[in-house]
């Protein structure tokens, strides 16, 4: 037999070599390529979710980024079912700590312009409903002031079903926060853990604990949407609004419950909604948790809030201006009338200032000063970083309070120059004859073709004018509106609004159109 010579026994391994590479490519083909019915059923395998922590960007930096660094940051495996397990938990322990609230009263309160609790009347009187957060063992209880303003009775019922008869402490217009108090002695009563609302950052997990519609102990979950936010809603002449945003669902019924992190911490209390159906679009509003324990340790000693005062009124910074008063930024907030005599004039304050900071935390916005001057008392003292001709400097600033006669003399004179205007006869306008609503205080018209395109409505009536001191004025109603619904009935034609007012009783509820499309309801008591 003829030997095969090396280079043909090398052909020949070659040969084989690429036979098998071909087989396995064709295997590993089929496998990826290959008809489902053919393969076996198997899961797919999906890579664990890495989330930032939220100690990362709550309590460090200001980044937006996640760390990526296992080894650095072993908490951040945190996967969807670890996730769901820690929604649980904390919806478990939180629950337990928000009550819900039943208050009967007398149905001769003014409503909070577009907040959103529907009072029902009841035997007379009215009853609303709503949401609050015990905080102590001792029993008390914070939620809002405009859930139990008037009351008469007010029921609170636990998760856990108990029911307690409860008191108001205290309550503070200003912030729309009141405290409640039940009889805690040997109760056991859950209590939510406050956070720090100073760490909260745009884009954390919050779930929000309440009972809207009178669906009780309800968790919904979504981020902080913003910061800072003032929307306008609290009535009161020295409304602070710093309110928390969010995306978490809140409806009527929520007011006055959790708003709280993933550590299960109490970060703000739910306020309000903006909403032009009258309940939840993606926007609700809380009171920060920093704010809310201020004013609730001044209602719990005092039975009321001992705030302190500069004395000024204040104005936002825009671009235009901060050229103008050649600021670094676009930032602070301006002084425009600082009144002689107050704490501010005192300190060395003046009308044109730019205040940067107060203690230094920075200010941008005239909400956010309130909101800082809020967390003091008269006679504290603050430094102010001030802006003045082109140069930085300081000025340390002793607070006052309601009980200085420089307080209600700067009080006096602000009354005076917000005086309303007489209010005007009632006279023929584009829309036609305008019509008194009496005993209720305002006149009604028909709508125009262009105010029914300027509101973007097809029905309503227009309120040309509000009485001072008329029912419809003590209840908040304001004028250059859309008179919308009366009594839940919708209003289709000036007939229908005036008969609807004839028919009312003590108490008759409206809602309007404001010309920002945001709707709110009024509570008016007709005078005796």
């Amino acid at each position: 037999m003829e030997t095969p010579s090396p280079r043909r026994s090398a052909q020949l391994l070659i040969g084989i070599g690429l036979v098998l590479v071909g087989l396995l490519s064709g295997i590993l083909l089929m496998l990826l390529f290959g008809s489902p019915e053919a393969m076996p059923t198997r899961p797919q395998v999906v890579e664990r979710v890495e989330l930032g922590t939220r100690d990362g960007l709550r309590r460090g930096t200001n980044t937006a980024t996640p760390s990526t660094d296992r080894a650095a940051s072993p908490d951040l495996d945190l996967d969807p079912v670890r996730l769901n397990t820690l929604f649980q938990d904390v919806s478990a322990h939180v629950k337990a700590a928000v009550v819900y609230i039943q208050v009967v009263g007398t149905g001769g309160e003014s409503w909070l312009e577009g907040l959103d609790e529907r009072f029902f009347r009841e035997h007379g009187g009215r009853q609303s409903v709503g949401s609050g957060v015990l905080i102590s063992e001792q029993g008390y209880i914070v939620t809002n002031n405009h859930v139990v303003e008037g009351a008469n009775r007010i029921r609170v019922t636990l998760d856990d079903k108990r029911q307690f008869i409860a008191e108001v402490v205290g309550t503070d217009p200003s912030t729309d926060l009141a405290v409640l108090k039940v009889d805690g002695e040997n109760q056991d009563l859950p209590v939510v853990n406050l956070g720090d609302s100073d760490d909260v950052v745009v884009g954390e997990w919050v779930l929000a604990v309440g009972n809207p519609f009178r669906l009780t102990s309800t968790v919904t979950a979504g981020i902080v949407s913003a910061l800072g936010r003032q929307v306008n809603i609290i009535g009161d002449n020295f409304g602070i609004e710093d309110f928390i945003q969010t995306d978490a669902a809140i409806n009527p019924g929520n007011s006055g419950g959790a708003l709280v992190n993933l550590d299960g911490e109490l970060i703000g209390i739910n306020t309000a909604i903006a909403t032009e159906s009258g309940s939840y679009e993606g926007y609700g509003f809380a009171v920060p948790v920093n704010l809310m324990e201020r004013v609730v340790a001044d209602l719990i000693t005092y039975g009321e809030v001992q705030r302190g005062y500069l004395g000024v009124e204040i104005g936002r910074i825009d671009a235009q201006m901060a050229q103008e008063l050649d600021l670094e930024r676009i930032g602070g907030v301006l002084m425009a009338s600082v009144w002689r005599g107050g704490a501010a004039h005192a300190g060395g304050l003046r009308s044109g200032d730019v205040v940067l900071s107060i203690n230094a935390q920075p200010v941008d916005a005239p909400n956010e000063l309130q909101s800082a001057i809020a967390r003091y008392r008269p006679g504290d003292r603050v430094t102010l970083e001030v802006w003045r001709r082109g140069a930085t400097r300081w000025f340390e600033v002793e607070l006052f309070g309601r009980g200085d006669r420089a307080y209600r003399s700067w009080v006096s004179e602000l009354e005076a120059d917000r005086q309303p205007p007489a209010s005007p006869p009632p006279t023929p306008m584009p829309g036609g004859q305008i019509v008194e609503v009496a005993p209720w205080g305002l006149g009604l018209r028909a709508l125009t073709a262009r105010e029914q395109r300027r509101f973007e409505v097809s029905e309503g009536v227009y309120i040309a004018y509000i009485e001072h001191e008329s029912a419809a004025d003590v209840g908040g109603l304001p004028r250059d509106v859309v008179l919308l619904e009366v009594d839940e009935e919708p209003v289709s034609s000036l007939d229908d609004a005036v008969a609807y007012f004839e028919e009312a009783e003590a108490v008759v509820l409206v809602r309007i159109k404001r010309r920002d499309g945001v709707t709110a309801f009024y509570e008016l008591t007709r005078p005796d």
